[in-house]
Parts: structure tokens; sequence; C-alpha cells
């Protein structure tokens, strides 16, 4: 990149870091983990995605906002996914995650500034908020986010039995960055440094890291709902005295398998020095290996302690910057890649 080029980009990096305008969060990608920490195989995609290199992209294609605008809360009516997401219908070229039963799998998703530029909206958690990640393999086409939300639990005896609880991460995964001029950024480009992809182009996507059920049956799609909940504490904005409600969600699904080499091996053990652009989250990964290695045929209980949430505090040549009206969607593409 040229100085004028690099010099450009600080300022619009600086520009935005004082935008308060935001975009939000979904599942972008679905990669199965492998026994040492690493992404391996093909990538997978949620129902109806529209990748970012789209011409039809834009943040409303893919953002699920609940409740939705001009309602205080949640009611028992409310949809958990989308309605392009309501389906099992994949979109062209954007095709399932394949894995098998008892696999790990990484659930991918950019900060959008919800991480390292905490100051441009007060009253959040200090841990960004907390995903929730549920699965079944009795989908419903309307299923209401209140007969899941905190109500499936990890024995799938919660609400009507038909799903679990998978996972209960924080939505900052301690790692994860969007390339800014804040002081969370600038810390973890230095920590986490990498090489820009064709994905992520300079930043290190967040991920939620959860293991698929043992008992999930071989050639039948299993259902994964990523709900992401971001309230606004009462009395910490003066414009919300009450506080709050605001929840994401993405509605996916996994095609399973019968490839064994997909499977969370017994002789599992994280490779420390794989590169950040296709490596798990050393504690997600400890939980789930750590649940995997207790015998209990499935995913045990201690796959759900959260951890304790944090406290908010080089391009490639040919490349080419593009910038939204979203602070959020500061994106370095390659000419020859997607976003």
């Amino acid at each position: 990149m040229s100085g004028v080029h690099g010099m450009g980009l600080r300022l619009i990096l600086l520009a935005l870091l004082f935008t308060s305008t935001y975009a939000h969060s979904w599942v972008e990608q679905l990669m199965v983990i492998a026994s040492n920490g690493t992404f391996v195989g093909s990538p997978g995609y949620p129902r109806g995605f529209v990748p970012r290199s789209d011409p039809a992209f834009s943040d409303d294609a893919m953002v699920y906002l609940l409740p939705p605008a001009g309602k205080a809360s949640v009611t028992s009516t409310d949809n958990l996914c989308r309605e392009t997401q309501r389906k099992k219908v994949q979109s062209e070229g954007s095709p399932r995650l394949q894995a098998s039963a008892g696999a790990a799998i990484a659930l991918r998703y950019q900060e959008n500034g919800h991480v390292s530029l905490p100051e441009t909206q007060i009253g959040k958690p200090n841990n960004r908020g907390t995903v929730y990640v549920y699965g079944t393999t009795n989908p419903k086409e309307n299923e209401k986010l209140l007969d899941v939300y905190k109500v499936w639990n990890e024995d799938g005896t919660g609400g009507d039995g038909r799903g679990v609880l998978l996972a209960k991460r924080d939505y900052d995964d301690k790692r994860c960055y969007q390339v800014n001029g804040g002081q969370i950024s600038q810390r973890r480009q230095t920590e986490f440094s990498h090489g820009a992809d064709q994905y992520m182009g300079g930043d290190l996507w967040c991920q939620s890291d959860i293991a698929l059920p043992d008992t999930a049956s071989s050639g039948k799609p299993y259902t994964l709902y990523w709900v992401w909940n971001w309230p606004t504490a009462a009395g910490a904005d003066p414009n919300l005295p009450n506080g709050k409600e605001e929840m994401y969600t993405t509605c996916m699904d996994v095609d399973v398998v019968d490839h064994s080499d997909s499977r969370m091996s017994t002789k599992a053990k994280y490779l420390q020095d794989q590169s950040l652009n296709s490596a798990s989250i050393p504690d997600q990964f400890k939980q789930i290996f750590g649940s995997k290695s207790a015998g209990s045929g499935g995913v045990s209980s201690s796959a759900f302690v959260t951890p304790a949430p944090s406290q908010p505090a080089t391009v490639p040549p040919m490349a080419t910057v593009t910038v939204t009206s979203f602070v959020t969607s500061v994106k370095i593409v390659r000419e020859t890649g997607s976003a």
C-alpha cells in the first residue's frame, strides 16, 4: 500500500472511530475444528446467506433484531429466525457445513466495533453480551424465540424437549477485533497479529465454538440457533431510563455426515503456534475437549461454564479498501476474493 493510500485509510478509520452508527452481527461462516484446534475442510453458511461480495448485500439482508423496531420487549409471537431463515434453504454458492456427530465447530462473526469501540454505546455488558447456541433435529419453521431462549437446557429437558443448549459464550472471545483506532483494537492488533485473508481482511473475527452432540444422526441436517443477547442496563443511558432489550439471531443447519476424521478426538491437544486465520479459541476449545473426554457420550455441563467477562478497556498487495456508511463495515477486500 502506498503512503498516500495508507494515510487515507488511517483518516477513514479515525473518522469512523467517532461515529455512533453501528452495523450489527450475524454468523458469517461455520468451520469444523480439528483435534489440534485448527479449522479444517470447507466453510459452511447460514440459511439464506448473502455474502458481502454480493452486489445485493446490505446489513438489512442479514441482521435480525429482537424485539422488532417499535416494540419495547420480546413477546411470545416473535419468531426466532428472520423470514429468510425460517426454512432450510441455502443460497446458491453458500452451502451448509458438513460435519460428523461429535465434531467441534466454530461459528464465526464480525465484532463490528461492539468489542473494540465500547465507548460508542453506553450501558452494554462488559463481555459485550452473551451468545447462546441451541441445537435441534426437529426445528419448527415458525420457531418462537421465547420457546427456546433460556428454556431449552443442556440436558434436553427444557420446554418441549425438542432441543438443547449447546453452549453459552461471551460475545467477546478475548481475541477478536475490527481494525480501527480504538485502544482495544490497537492492543489486540499487536497481541493477535495475523496476515489479512480473503474473508476477514485485516480484522480478526470472533467465534462461538461448540460441539455437535454425539447422538446427531448421520444423513440428517442438525439445526443451530445462534442468539446474541446485548441489552442496555437500566439507568445507564438517560435516553433509556428503563434499559433496553436487544437481541440478534442467526439460524443455520449442518449436514451431519459419517466422517470420523471430523469427530473430536480423545487425544485433542491445542496447537499454540497455529495461524490465527484458522484457529479456534483456546479456552472454548478446552471446555469442549474437557466435556468430551469426560466420557459422557455427549457434551457435559462443563461446556457451559462462561468465562469471566472481559473489561472494555499489513494489508497485502493488490488490495482495496471499501467503506460503507456503517462503522463496522471497514473491509479490506482482495480484488480477486470475496469480502
